[in-house]
C-alpha cells in the first residue's frame, strides 16, 4: 500500500459505525447482557462471526483499487472483537493493525482505528477522556493517533463517537457539546505547535452538520469534508430514521487538508441496502429489524474520503 500511495498519491479513509459489534461473552463490568446467547436477541457465536465477516465485506467493498489505508470504527465492544475482525475475519489477508480505546461507557462500546502499516506508521496514540456534565453517563473516549504517511508527513487522526440523542435532542445536546469541547482542546494544542498540522476527525457525532456541536468544532479551523456527501440509489445520508436520511457521521479536516480532497461519498452498494416499504426508497440493511434477526450489516453506511497527497 505504501508503493500504491507513492505511485498514485492517494490516501483513503473510511468511517463506519458498525452497529453493536459485540461478542457473545458476558462482561460482568458492563451492560452487555442484550448480546448474549440466552438473551432476547439470541446473540450466538454463529451470528457474531457472521457479523464480523459482513463488516469485513462491507469495508473491503469501499475501494475498487485496493483497500482503505485508514478505517475509523465506532461501536465495537472490546479488543477481542477488533482483533478477531482484523486477524480472523475476511479482513485477515489485508494486513491491518489497529489501535483502540478502553472507555468507561456503561455498555462497553469503544472506537478503533485500523491502519495499513505500509501506508501509516503510528508515532503516538492515547485516549481522551470526556468528563461527564450534569445528567450525563460516562461516554466513549476519543481516540487520538498520530503517524507518518508514505511521503513523510505527520497525520493526526481523531476517532469520535458522541452520545446519542436518547431523551431528546435538546436534553442530550450538552453531552455532545462536552465531547466537542474535549476534542477542541486537543485540536487547539496541536495547532498551537503547528498551525498547518494535518488533522482528520472521523466518527459518529449523533448530530447533523449544522448542529451546535459541529459548529463549535468548525470554529477551531476544521471544515466538514463530508457535509455534502451522497451515495448511490438516492442515498442522502449515512443513517435513516422514519424515512428521512440523516448525516450524523462526519469526517472533518484541518486547513492543510482542504485542498487535498479528491473524492467524498457515502458507500451505498445495493447489498448494503434494503427496501423500506413504509416510507419508500431504501435504508441501510441492519443486523436486526426491531428484535428480528436478519443477516445484515449496519444501520449506518460507510463514509469514504479519498485524499490526493502530492
Amino acid at each position: 500500500m505504501i508503493l500504491s500511495l507513492l505511485l498514485s498519491g492517494f490516501l483513503t479513509l473510511v468511517e463506519l459505525n458498525c452497529e453493536n459489534l459485540f461478542d457473545c461473552q458476558d462482561d460482568s463490568l458492563k451492560q452487555d447482557e442484550e448480546y448474549l446467547p440466552e438473551a432476547t436477541r439470541h446473540w450466538t457465536s454463529r451470528r457474531y462471526w457472521r457479523k464480523l465477516n459482513n463488516t469485513a465485506q462491507e469495508l473491503l467493498s469501499t475501494c475498487d483499487d485496493g483497500i482503505p489505508d485508514l478505517i475509523a470504527l465506532c461501536e465495537v465492544e472490546n479488543d477481542s472483537v477488533v482483533n478477531s475482525l482484523v486477524h480472523r475475519s475476511l479482513l485477515r489477508n489485508a494486513g491491518y493493525e489497529y489501535l483502540m480505546t478502553q472507555s468507561p461507557d456503561v455498555r462497553g462500546i469503544d472506537v478503533a482505528l485500523l491502519y495499513s502499516p505500509l501506508a501509516f506508521a503510528p508515532i503516538s496514540s492515547y485516549s481522551l477522556r470526556v468528563q461527564p456534565v450534569e445528567g450525563m453517563r460516562p461516554t466513549r473516549d476519543i481516540l487520538y493517533v498520530s503517524g507518518r504517511i508514505a511521503n513523510g508527513d505527520t497525520l493526526h487522526v481523531f476517532v469520535v463517537h458522541a452520545p446519542s440523542r436518547y431523551g431528546g435532542e435538546r436534553y442530550s445536546r450538552p453531552f455532545r457539546l462536552a465531547v466537542a469541547d474535549r476534542l477542541c482542546q486537543s485540536i487547539d494544542s496541536l495547532q498551537a505547535v503547528s498551525a498547518d498540522a494535518h488533522i482528520l476527525v472521523a466518527g459518529d457525532f449523533n448530530d447533523g452538520a449544522d448542529s451546535p456541536a459541529l459548529r463549535r468544532i468548525g470554529q477551531h479551523r476544521l471544515r466538514n469534508l463530508t457535509k455534502d456527501a451522497r451515495g448511490q440509489h438516492g442515498v442522502r445520508g449515512t443513517y435513516r430514521y422514519k424515512g428521512e436520511w440523516e448525516s450524523i457521521d462526519h469526517v472533518l479536516g484541518s486547513r492543510s487538508i482542504y485542498n487535498k480532497v479528491d473524492t467524498v461519498y457515502i458507500h451505498a452498494h445495493q447489498f448494503l441496502l434494503e427496501e423500506e416499504r413504509l416510507y419508500g426508497g431504501y435504508r441501510p440493511r441492519r443486523t436486526y429489524n426491531g428484535m428480528r434477526y436478519q443477516p445484515g450489516y449496519s444501520d449506518h453506511l460507510p463514509l469514504v474520503v479519498r485524499l490526493r497527497w502530492d
